[in-house]
């Protein structure tokens, strides 16, 4: 009888093990995307001097790549403020679902400075655990020193896609040196999120792996999806936020902007639901509009 208990705790064990094993097998493999070359010339978009720049992130050890637009140079008008862009997961500066060049041409067309840089494990900065918002945080927030120290006197505003959008809200709602902050189909809970859709990116079963991804796997990496929660951040925050979020956006639905529009306490924070868009599409779908609804965002707010 014994022997038959110590070999059914030994499968049982057997298969813990196993299931571990490819839990985290899968969390490194989402915490590692592949990356994406930069392959768009901004020279392409109008944009004749931009400036090739480096940084160092606030977490030590890692370097980040991006590029500074001058409105002064390109038209000769510059409003004295800077828009810093920030990529989804696992894209680069780039952003080529919009593009974000195109959408950058037209604020510096406006007189605005811009901003577009890698987040650690992307583009041409360093190698770096991808964490969804958590440490690149550090990121964002060099970034927003660099402007500062290069551009003083700049009125500072942020511009997020996707996961880009979650940090955004995240720095932005509570760093007084940003004035306004643009959101485009940012989440509401990382850890929400993660519980919800793991199985569209995983392709495992719910039970029992998201259990040990988000727990087991966080212990492991240092990385925790509960300490990713935009929906805090904006319920401090007492800026202008403009949340973009298409109404067929299946990677994440646009309930998430719309219920951290309903904590927002600025009076100038506004909703854009666009009808029958995807995931971070609304600019390919509506380029002019959208640029329009920025610009008059920052117009007024910064």
């Amino acid at each position: 009888m014994s022997t038959i208990l110590y070999s059914v705790v030994g499968l049982l064990l057997a298969i813990v093990v196993i299931i571990a094993l490819i839990a985290f097998q899968v969390t490194w493999k989402l915490t590692h995307p592949k990356r994406k070359p930069l392959d768009m010339d901004p020279k392409d978009f109008g944009l004749e001097h931009v400036e090739n720049v480096r940084f160092s992130s606030r977490e030590a050890g890692i370097s980040l790549a991006g590029w500074y637009m001058s409105a002064e140079r390109e038209t000769g008008h510059s409003r004295k403020k800077t828009l810093i862009f920030s990529h989804g997961y696992s894209q680069n500066r780039q952003e080529p679902h919009l593009p974000a060049l195109s959408l950058a041409a037209q604020l510096v067309k406006d007189g605005y400075d811009v901003l577009m840089f890698d987040f650690r494990n992307a583009g041409e900065s360093s190698d770096a655990l991808t964490t969804i918002g958590l440490r690149e945080q550090q990121d964002l927030l060099s970034a927003i020193d660099y402007v500062e120290s290069s551009r003083p006197g700049h009125a500072l505003g942020l511009v997020g896609f996707s996961m880009g959008a979650a940090t955004s809200l995240l720095v932005g709602g509570m760093d007084d040196r940003i004035e306004a902050i643009v959101a485009d189909s940012p989440f509401y809970s990382l850890r929400e999120y993660l519980e919800e859709n793991l199985p569209k990116w995983t392709g495992l079963p719910r039970f029992p792996f998201n259990w040990f991804i988000l727990t087991l796997s966080p212990i492991l990496l240092g990385a925790n999806p509960r300490e990713v929660k935009p929906y805090e951040a904006v319920k401090q925050a007492k800026k202008p936020i403009f949340f973009i979020h298409g109404t067929g956006d299946e990677t994440v639905p646009c309930q998430n902007s719309e219920r951290l529009r309903a904590l927002a306490t600025n009076e100038q924070t506004e909703l854009w639901l666009v009808p029958k868009t995807g995931h971070v599409r609304s600019y390919a779908r509506y380029p002019e509009e959208y640029g329009q609804k920025v610009i008059h965002f920052f117009n007024e707010v910064l």
